[in-house]
């Protein structure tokens, strides 16, 4: 079993009549080992094995401690792990954050979380994973909160700012399958389980012959899982939360960037705050990878300028070449694969010179596209 060091060791359940949360002093999450062996790929059969990820709560008589600061959070073991990278970091910046119960986590269950039966593209609406700790935040029941960037509306709820990213981690996908070593190896009629229609588009499109099971939702655990029980033949996850979770052993391959451009802000941990919190941005502003936030920023304005949600695929990637400057790639396809549209940009890596990039190369794809690209 995988266990994140450094967790709560201990919880307290709190309740506030805004909304239901986990309010936890310190304490620990136990994250499943999953083992996929990935010597010398061979056609031999492998197997997955897992145990249920947990997250141990446990009732406190005494009063809690007063927070000094309270995160607020999904309760996947990915958004847990990411909100406890983000504790660590203001404990060892912060001498006032170091003592026990000065933090504390909240989990908080979004609309995302509670809709599990149906493709995100057909939930519609933008926020899923962060409307509901959005309004937390608002309501002053956590005073940050932590997102996984891809989920995060190009717009912000007013009363809150996004004033931190932490340093972005690899922005890969990787490929993940019992049988195969790559998409390329898969036979023809293979099912991959995916909802991101990102990367069923451009499945489709370099691999027509395979089949794309859209309703593959559910946190890592969950999908491998699935793939261990037959459901789907291959699985494609974000490098990122599996080196976040310690359980880069699943992975068979990596897909370069080349063949499978990623999300917009994938990789990318953002920390909000309430507009009018001075002293929780200033306890962010230690945290702030610069770099990060300025790609995330002209991904983002690419995706704004596509007005991109769940329904598009839309994919986008800045960063910074050796010579210091910015390089930007974006790319929209059709639902279906058959038409993908690409553009690239380079110039100063700059704020306002990579938001400028980023909507123009939005522009220049919804020209080429036309009305009605997406419907496909």
């Amino acid at each position: 079993m995988e266990t994140l060091s450094s967790l709560c060791t201990s919880q307290a359940l709190m309740s506030r009549p805004s909304s239901p949360a986990i309010f936890c002093t310190s304490g620990s999450v136990s994250f499943t080992g999953f083992s996929l062996k990935t010597q010398a790929f061979s056609k031999k059969k492998h197997t997955l094995s897992f145990v249920k990820a947990s997250v141990a709560v446990e009732q406190q008589t005494q009063e809690a401690k007063v927070a000094l600061i309270r995160i607020g959070t999904r309760g996947s073991p990915l958004a847990l792990a990411q909100a406890h990278e983000t504790r660590d970091k203001l404990m060892a910046s912060h001498s006032d954050l170091a003592e026990e119960g000065a933090i504390q986590i909240v989990v908080i269950k979004t609309t995302g979380d509670k809709i599990l039966s149906q493709p995100l593209a057909d939930i519609g609406g933008k926020g899923l994973f962060t409307k509901e700790i959005d309004e937390a935040l608002i309501n002053g029941d956590i005073d940050i909160a932590v997102h996984s960037m891809k989920d995060v509306p190009t717009y912000l709820p007013e009363k809150t700012i996004l004033p931190c990213n932490l340093p972005r981690e690899d922005v890969r996908d990787a490929f993940i399958s019992l049988s195969a070593a790559s998409l390329a190896d898969l036979p023809a009629g293979s099912i991959i389980g995916t909802a991101s229609l990102r990367r069923k588009s451009q499945i489709l499109h370099r691999y027509p012959s395979l089949s794309v099971e859209e309703n593959f939702r559910g946190n890592v655990q969950t999908r491998l899982r699935k793939l261990n029980e037959g459901v789907v033949k291959a699985t494609l996850l974000a490098l990122a939360g599996l080196k976040r979770l310690n359980m880069t052993e699943n992975v068979t391959s990596i897909l370069p960037i080349d063949d499978m451009l990623p999300a917009v802000a994938q990789g990318a941990i953002g920390i909000a705050c309430r507009s009018n919190d001075d002293k929780m941005a200033n306890y962010l502003a230690s945290l702030n990878h610069e770099e990060t936030r300025l790609a995330v920023a002209c991904e983002r304005a690419f995706l704004e300028t596509l007005d991109g949600s769940c329904r598009t695929p839309i994919a986008g990637y800045a960063r910074k070449d050796e010579n210091g400057d910015c390089i930007f790639k974006g790319l929209v396809a059709s639902p279906d694969g058959t038409r993908v549209l690409e553009t690239s940009r380079k110039g100063l890596y700059a704020f306002d010179d990579m938001i400028a990039m980023g909507k123009d190369a939005g522009k220049e794809l919804l020209s080429q596209a036309g009305p009605g690209f997406f419907d496909r």
